[in-house]
């Protein structure tokens, strides 16, 4: 039987999955939650708001703004919507949910329970760890719009459902492999993205590509600690899931974090930056969860600690980060 993929989320990361899933042959639901973009993409097989230069085919897609009616259609569901907002939209599909395959294509934690998404969906849906998988990068959906060469990760504890969601996302464009470090691979995908803010604040601030290259670095390390100290197994942090991840959302043009640290650092106040971004920061909520779990360990986690500084207590970038640079080495 030919699975149903079920994608939830219209912006640019659950549009680039649509793109490469429906490109690969394979039969898309789709929930978009902006009526608005769903007679948009139904009439002229693209997306109003992101992704605008992406055409589907419209035979490959079933578009809706129903989450229940796209859940219930669908064997496979991967998750696309903003951390922020997931647990208000799982709530409506709790009964749906339970006996699907869910892929985890989100890059935070769910603020509701400080969570990373499959420790959520499983200790607040019942959803097994058996069917539970990561897509993660390093990968942005503006270059999978212009089918560059880009890299994904499928992480699961179950090989099964990992192998197929490879096989089904790899292209001519689009190179996957498989892991089993599904907390390693979901844990740097949240700090990575701390990490590019801490960066964008220092650009902010002037500071150069040399001392770019030592925040990165040390960032490197402290990624180390920080998931070793939650899931101990072996892994090697230079790979393509973890140090990958993090160069491509510290250096990216593309990267929302990297650009809402850059406007710190130029001293908009959080408030002016977030209304003059049109996407979420996911690395505002994850620097919180962070925080809390290494709050006690200010000198192993020196770059966690200044970032929620910065964002969290209101406190100066330009004398965090020199405070900083004297750890850093």
């Amino acid at each position: 039987m030919n699975k149903k993929y079920g994608v939830l989320g219209g912006g640019s990361w659950g549009t680039a999955l649509v793109k490469i899933l429906t490109d690969n042959k394979c039969y898309v639901n789709w929930y978009v939650r902006n009526k608005e973009n769903v007679m948009h993409i139904k009439k002229y097989g693209k997306n109003l708001t992101y992704l605008r230069s992406v055409n589907f085919d419209k035979k490959k897609i079933h578009v809706s703004d129903s989450i229940e009616e796209i859940t219930q259609q669908s064997d496979i569901i991967i998750l696309a919507i903003p951390s922020p907002f997931l647990e208000k939209e799982l709530l409506k599909i709790q009964f749906q949910i339970i006996n699907k395959i869910v892929f985890s294509a989100l890059k935070g934690v769910i603020p509701e329970s400080n969570l990373i998404v499959s420790e959520h969906l499983n200790s607040f849906y019942n959803i097994p760890i058996t069917r539970i998988g990561i897509i993660t990068g390093p990968c942005h959906a503006e270059e999978v719009a212009l089918e560059k060469l880009s890299y994904l990760t499928v992480a699961s504890k179950n090989k099964s459902i990992g192998e197929e969601m490879k096989g089904v996302l790899t292209s001519s464009y689009i190179r996957v492999k498989f892991s089993e470090d599904t907390m390693g691979a979901e844990y740097a995908s949240m700090l990575k993205n701390i990490y590019a803010l801490t960066a964008g604040i220092a650009h902010g601030l002037n500071y150069g590509d040399n001392f770019q290259s030592v925040l990165i670095s040390n960032s490197v390390k402290e990624m180390k600690r920080f998931i070793n100290s939650i899931n101990k197994v072996k892994r090697d942090i230079n790979d393509s899931e973890y140090l990958g991840d993090l160069l491509v959302t510290a250096y990216s043009a593309f990267s929302r974090n990297r650009t809402l640290g850059n406007m710190l650092g130029k001293g908009y106040s959080l408030k002016a930056a977030f209304s003059e971004m049109s996407m979420i920061s996911e690395g505002y909520y994850a620097t919180k969860n962070a925080f809390n779990i290494v709050k006690k360990s200010s000198n192993e986690f020196p770059i966690i600690h200044a970032t929620y500084g910065i964002l969290y207590k209101n406190l100066s970038p330009k004398k965090l980060m020199k405070t900083l640079s004297e750890k850093l080495n």
